[in-house]
């Protein structure tokens, strides 16, 4: 093959794999898979956009490797194709965070309105004896993968269970990484329960990629 030939045909593949990440709700949908394996129902109820359209996202991102699926019974699961997925995913949010003022000002701004505008980094954890690390997502998230000693509380019960949390440590709750509502809404609801509580910035997943290797 000529070399001009070979340039060619590699970049041309490569821009095509990068038409998948070119759309905002299949952003959200590599983002929400992250998290645990979904079916089209559920990924459309969370992303709030039809059924039709989260099963042509869905499509478009299984066309181009992104996502693999199984299937249980009259259910079609999906989830992200490996590690290098998220990681391709991760890179791209991160310097979207660093580097794009729209999504630094609307980060700022909500968090501010949230009140919870400080949070804490995987590189400055505290110990357990200091902090209790809260995770707010679903149940089937947490049993998917969770920090290790977090306690599992689903931001719809936490009002109920405030009871179960220490009141002598810093709440840090989390949920699926910087651009999650959920953790913003239980900081909101501990701190108007008189708790002392943070945010943590990243995810589960930003903690496996930085500690182990994900299967």
């Amino acid at each position: 093959m000529e070399k001009r030939a070979f340039k060619d045909s590699i970049y041309t593949a490569i821009a095509g794999l990068t038409k998948a990440f070119s759309h905002a709700n299949r952003l959200e949908i590599l983002d929400l898979l992250a998290n645990g394996e979904k079916t089209v129902e559920q990924i459309a109820g969370q992303t709030a956009i039809s059924v039709a359209n989260a099963s042509h996202h869905l499509q478009l991102l299984k066309n181009s490797k992104l996502v693999k699926t199984r299937r249980e019974g009259n259910f079609i699961f999906y989830t992200l194709n490996g590690q290098k997925v998220y990681a391709a995913w991760k890179a791209l949010r991160d310097l979207a965070t660093e580097q794009e003022p729209a999504v630094q000002m609307t980060l700022y701004r909500f968090r501010k309105q949230a009140g919870s505008p400080q949070s804490r980094s995987l590189e400055d954890l505290p110990g357990s004896s200091e902090a209790f690390f809260l995770d707010v997502r679903p149940a089937d998230e947490f049993a998917a993968g969770h920090l290790p000693e977090a306690r599992s509380i689903p931001i719809e019960e936490l009002p109920e269970r405030l009871g179960e949390l220490p009141r002598h440590k810093v709440i840090i709750a989390y949920c699926r990484g910087p651009f999650c509502t959920m953790a913003d809404e239980a900081v909101q609801l501990l701190k108007a329960n008189g708790f002392d509580a943070l945010r943590l910035e990243e995810s589960y997943l930003d903690y496996m990629l930085v500690n182990t290797s994900l299967s």
